[in-house]
């Protein structure tokens, strides 16, 4: 007799680009990779089911208003998903977005990402953006919202874990690792057009990014006499407030490129040219401008925070900078210039319960 399969739902209503998008592209594609269509009927919940891969193997139900509206998305996870959950029958929901919404399931899942609760913005900074504002002062009341109703709270790195345990007094929080992006174009050292050592600082132009600590370490480098080197930083001051800032008060500055933002092949084929990645930013849960230069074994400067330690795991030629210090970042890259080696760093696996990455984190928990 063939068994009857139970209802795995995942919810993910708003999650439309970016990393967080990615989360759930890879925890769906590592479902259907690994035979679990075969145990569960799957049912995802997505705000656009167009931006997902068709696959008959599961079934996708739209919330098309979830990103449209904050109301809507309290609504759907505080109200509508308790009856709409009764009705289906879930063996297992997992929330892939932070937040633990009313439903009856037998097993429950939280996965967060967001690392707002850890941000210590001012309030003359919210005028680069007075949605990470708010966030970073309300955010942690959302996640405490049911959250010690959950089986289990997955998080991406163990430092997190221990604020979560901390901030909210639980105990059953899980640390697994995000998928690492496969590179569709080699990293190798190709030529370069100068003889110019090249420093990339990637990401989008969020003020806690911190590019200005590395725009002031190279003006800095350049007040010295130090000319040899170039900065580029995937910013050209249209994007927002701040990176308009950036470009006004740096952009005389020749060492400095603003190349804007860079398609996802174009920053890779950046990377192959590049001697050294600077990543400076203040705040992540990951950090994957890390990750994606970590297989060309070049210099990396870092800051000095638990995600990137985290991050860079075991490495070779790498140093770490505290995040306003532009003063031994300028040391660190002048060491760069000169082809001496940076320091090394050693990955501490997390201690239990750990994923390293979807298949072992469903293996755990389904």
């Amino acid at each position: 007799m063939t068994q009857q399969k139970t209802n795995l739902v995942i919810s993910g209503i708003n999650l439309t680009d970016g990393g967080t998008l990615s989360v759930y592209l890879d925890c769906v594609k590592e479902l259907l990779d690994n035979g679990y269509a075969e145990k569960y009927n799957i049912i995802l919940l997505v705000s656009n089911k167009k931006i997902f891969p068709k696959d008959s193997r599961v079934r996708y139900i739209e919330f098309k208003k979830s990103k449209s509206n904050w109301l809507y998305r309290l609504y759907y996870e505080y109200i509508y998903f308790r009856s709409f959950s009764k009705k289906l029958g879930v063996d297992i929901w997992i929330s892939l977005h932070d937040m633990t919404p009313n439903v009856v399931a037998n097993k429950r899942y939280v996965y967060c990402h967001n690392p707002s609760p850890f941000n210590k913005m001012k309030l003359s900074e919210a005028k680069y953006g007075w949605k990470y504002y708010l966030f970073s002062k309300f955010y942690k009341y959302l996640y405490k919202i049911n959250i010690k109703k959950n089986t289990a709270v997955i998080v991406q790195q163990d430092w997190i874990r221990e604020e979560f345990k901390r901030m909210f007094q639980i105990d059953n929080v899980i640390v697994a690792r995000p998928s690492i992006p496969t590179v569709s174009t080699p990293i190798s050292d190709e030529s370069k057009d100068n003889d110019n050592v090249i420093f990339i600082a990637p990401s989008f132009p969020r003020y806690f990014k911190n590019f200005q600590v590395v725009c002031r370490a190279a003006r800095l480098l350049r007040e010295k006499g130090i000319n040899n080197f170039e900065v580029i930083i995937t910013v050209d001051g249209t994007e927002n407030e701040y990176s308009k800032e950036l470009v006004q008060e740096f952009g005389r500055i020749k060492n400095i490129v603003f190349s804007g933002l860079l398609p996802r092949k174009e920053l890779f084929k950046v990377y192959s040219k590049a001697n050294c990645l600077v990543f400076m930013s203040k705040l992540e849960t990951w950090g994957m401008p890390i990750i994606e230069f970590k297989p060309t074994s070049k210099p990396m400067i870092l800051a000095e925070l638990p995600y990137t330690h985290e991050t860079v795991g075991d490495y070779n030629d790498v140093s770490f900078v505290s995040v306003n210090d532009y003063v031994q970042l300028a040391i660190q890259m002048k060491k760069v210039i000169d082809n001496k080696k940076l320091g090394s760093s050693k990955l501490d696996v997390p201690k239990w319960p750990y994923a390293s990455d979807w298949d072992e984190l469903f293996k755990l928990i389904l």
